[in-house]
């Protein structure tokens, strides 16, 4: 059955899932594209992810991404990961094959540097140290997208130094693992700050770590969307710090998704950005 012959189908499975924007991206893309489709969002427990991932094929799902909690788990799950996701430990996007099988990939490493080429033309991974505050599955693809692009020096800070150990050893590259009690320090010359944590994100403490020693020519950067600004992120602004927010990353790791599903590379326009912000 060719792509025209059918109704389009994607989604996003988490629990929970409803908080989600990606049906208000995916959706606005369908509009754009002028393609008979939607994504939806699937409320899927834990335990049930494993009948819901095989039920894909035979409801003609294209794919599916996968938020929290969803992916790790989903690794034992498929019938195949790409590289990415292996040294991730950690499925992004999973695409129905046209022989039914699962591949699973993660994106998250390619939208995070693409949202920041969006946010930041000029930027580079080689420019100075880069500090990672967390080291969480976020964290993973995070790093292993600054490693890709070619960072020199990741200064790597945890609140639970065995998991930052763990990344550094699965990922590898030029990754120090420092110890919590000396994030503050860590900055110190560097070039770029990251927050990979859930701290500053709507309902949660803010990311407890004084910028002092950070220079004020770094860029500052968290993979937290809601809110917009987060406390890291208007601090850093305060004292004259380039900023960007997690947004851009969500946004970007729709391209290679939507080139797998329905091999179209989408382009992530104001108007779209626009149109997410307004419901943050």
């Amino acid at each position: 059955m060719s792509r025209s012959d059918r109704f389009l189908l994607a989604g996003v499975m988490g629990w929970p899932v409803m908080h989600s924007r990606s049906p208000a991206i995916h959706n606005h893309l369908f509009e754009q594209h002028g393609l008979n489709g939607t994504y939806v969002p699937l409320a899927v427990r834990p335990e049930g992810l494993r009948a819901a991932l095989k039920a894909l094929p035979a409801l003609l799902f294209s794919g599916c991404n996968l938020t929290i909690p969803h992916k790790e788990n989903a690794m034992a799950i498929v019938d195949r990961v790409d590289e990415a996701a292996d040294a991730i430990g950690a499925i992004s996007c999973v695409v129905v094959e046209e022989d039914g099988s699962l591949t699973g990939y993660n994106n998250d490493h390619f939208g995070y540097s693409a949202g920041l080429l969006d946010a930041e033309p000029g930027w580079r991974a080689d420019e100075g140290p880069v500090v990672v505050i967390g080291a969480g599955g976020g964290g993973r693809a995070v790093v292993y997208s600054l490693v890709k692009s070619g960072a020199r020096e990741i200064r790597l800070v945890n609140r639970t130094r065995a998991r930052a150990e763990m990344l550094s050893r699965d990922i590898g590259g030029p990754i120090e693992v420092l110890p919590w009690e000396e994030r503050n320090h860590a900055l110190a010359g560097a070039a770029m700050l990251v927050n990979v944590t859930s701290q500053g994100m709507s309902g949660n403490p803010a990311l407890d770590i004084d910028l002092g020693e950070l220079p004020t020519s770094a860029l500052v950067s968290d993979i937290v969307y809601i809110p917009g600004e987060t406390p890291l992120l208007a601090a850093a602004r305060e004292r004259g710090n380039r900023t960007a927010n997690g947004l851009a990353m969500l946004l970007h790791q729709v391209r290679p998704a939507w080139k797998a599903w329905f091999s179209i590379e989408p382009e992530i326009t104001p108007e779209l950005r626009a149109r997410i912000e307004a419901t943050i």
